[in-house]
């Protein structure tokens, strides 16, 4: 069996660093005249964990195109980075102990996020990811295409059933398309009707694997 997981907001409680590297970026936008002078509040700029930067920047700011706020993406995993290496990320309280339960138990773990390969390679330094997943997928390598279709590359390369797991319309998205079970993560950044085609609904990550179960 494989497990699928969404990584901002189902194992990495992103807020904590992305919210302070968007306004830094955003600040940015503003001086450069590319973007209007205003202010966002934190549930706000929590809405777009876990949107792709490509899908985030063009939908936040629908008259610019992806060429000129590449720029402030590269502020937004720049500034994260840098918190990640000081030591200011950090994962759900949990979080470590149910991968390693359900890598003992003979789950495949997989990871899927809309994230760049700086912010991947980071995480897998400061957390060592490895440790738990058998395969990592980040959405730049994709061009930033939805993860529906990235995940027809992942079950080539890890054929077998799955679950999905995840905080975002993104990840039930790949369950309702391809009639797979998923678990919702409520305790991330989605809003409960994201949740309607779930399986299963979590409010801490350590009940996945009794949620698991009941799916089996």
């Amino acid at each position: 069996m494989n497990l699928l997981f969404d990584y901002d907001g189902t194992l990495h409680d992103t807020a904590h660093i992305y919210i302070p590297a968007f306004r830094l970026a955003y600040r940015s936008l503003v001086q450069r005249g590319l973007a209007p002078d205003q202010d966002f509040t934190d549930d706000v700029i929590k809405s777009w964990l876990g949107y792709s930067p490509k899908e985030m920047w063009t939908t936040l700011l629908p008259d610019q195109p992806w060429s000129r706020l590449m720029d402030a993406s590269a502020v937004v995993t720049a500034e994260m980075v840098r918190r990640i290496a000081d030591g200011q990320a950090r994962l759900f309280p949990g979080t470590e102990e149910t991968l390693q339960q359900l890598k003992n138990d003979g789950y495949h773990l997989l990871f899927l996020s809309n994230c760049k390969k700086a912010y991947l390679k980071q995480h897998q330094a400061t957390f060592g990811l490895e440790r738990y997943f058998e395969d990592f997928y980040c959405s730049e390598d994709y061009d930033y295409v939805p993860k529906y279709e990235i995940f027809l590359r992942i079950q080539k390369d890890h054929p077998g059933s799955y679950i999905i797991i995840g905080d975002r319309f993104h990840d039930l998205q790949i369950a309702e398309k391809y009639g797979l079970p998923a678990i919702a993560c409520g305790y991330g950044y989605g809003r409960e009707d994201e949740f309607c085609g779930a399986s299963e609904i979590i409010k801490d990550i350590r009940e996945l694997p009794e949620a698991i179960g009941r799916l089996l």
